[in-house]
């Protein structure tokens, strides 16, 4: 190899580096202001200061984001851990019948699940409102203004995206081994759990992450379906300012607080999220 191509070899790379360095560069700022900002007391908390250290560094912020927050933290995972977890199971089950267990009208089944994908919000809010205040009503339990409706509106919604992700990644699944199973007596529910279930693992990632993380950030549901009692934490985040003045440091602190979650499940599954991702994509 001659040196020429060599050197154009080491200068294309370097530009990538380059690139690439930018690219985090400016990816790291918004980080750097909130936590930068959190650790300010309410005097240096200030837009024209955001990018200047603190004089004084203080955990103030922290302590009153924490007391401020932490109901609506607890609320939140009360709905997005059982939503995601029930989601991956119903999820799982539709993508496991759909890809292995052909029958009339499977593929028209699976067009009408991914209609479901494309349904804003905005034009369900009226109507599943009505829904869960006649679901109150007929089962004498608290649905709609509380969390278990919260959690309904969102499982209901994420139905579609998990049958798609689960489905695409069983069709990976050799059909041999469903015969197989089919072969030694095994019915439909003992092979989903003893063959299906125990490789679904960077599936069941993919969507944990993809639910958790949508319930997690959900805004308007919560704001339309649940009570000041069943807040979670976006809705508490938002409610966190001043009268007279915005408590910067605070908001920056809350943010932080209201973000590592999500953060700690793609940490946890992030490594199974791209596998499962693209598992299908070139069959099926």
């Amino acid at each position: 190899m001659s040196a020429a191509v060599t050197g154009r070899r080491r200068t294309a790379t370097g530009v990538r580096l380059a690139v690439l360095i930018v690219f985090v560069v400016i990816f790291l700022i918004p980080i750097y202001v909130l936590l930068v900002t959190s650790f300010k007391p309410l005097s240096e908390a200030d837009p024209s200061q955001a990018w200047n250290l603190p004089h004084v560094w203080t955990l103030e912020a922290w302590q009153t984001a924490w007391e401020k927050l932490s109901p609506y933290l607890l609320n939140s995972v009360l709905m997005a851990v059982p939503g995601a977890l029930i989601s991956c199971l119903l999820g799982s089950m539709n993508g496991y019948v759909l890809s292995k267990w052909r029958f009339p009208g499977a593929d028209v089944l699976f067009t009408l699940f991914l209609f479901g994908m494309f349904i804003p919000y905005q034009g369900v809010m009226i109507p599943l409102v009505q829904l869960l205040v006649n679901l109150s009503d007929l089962t004498g339990l608290q649905i709609y203004g509380a969390i278990p409706g919260l959690v309904l509106a969102h499982v209901v919604y994420g139905i579609p995206i998990c049958t798609l992700i689960f489905r695409n990644y069983y069709v990976t699944i050799p059909n041999e081994l469903i015969e197989a199973s089919r072969v030694d007596g095994a019915g439909m529910l003992r092979t989903y759990r003893s063959i299906v279930l125990p490789v679904s693992g960077p599936a069941i990632a993919v969507v944990i992450i993809w639910q958790f993380t949508s319930m997690w950030n959900d805004f308007l549901f919560a704001v339309f379906l649940t009570g000041p009692t069943s807040w979670p934490a976006t809705v508490g985040l938002n409610n966190i300012a001043g009268a007279q003045a915005t408590p910067y440091s605070q908001q920056m602190a809350a943010a932080i607080l209201a973000s590592i979650p999500t953060m700690l499940i793609y940490l946890l599954l992030g490594r199974f999220f791209m596998r499962g991702l693209m598992a299908g994509a070139l069959k099926g």
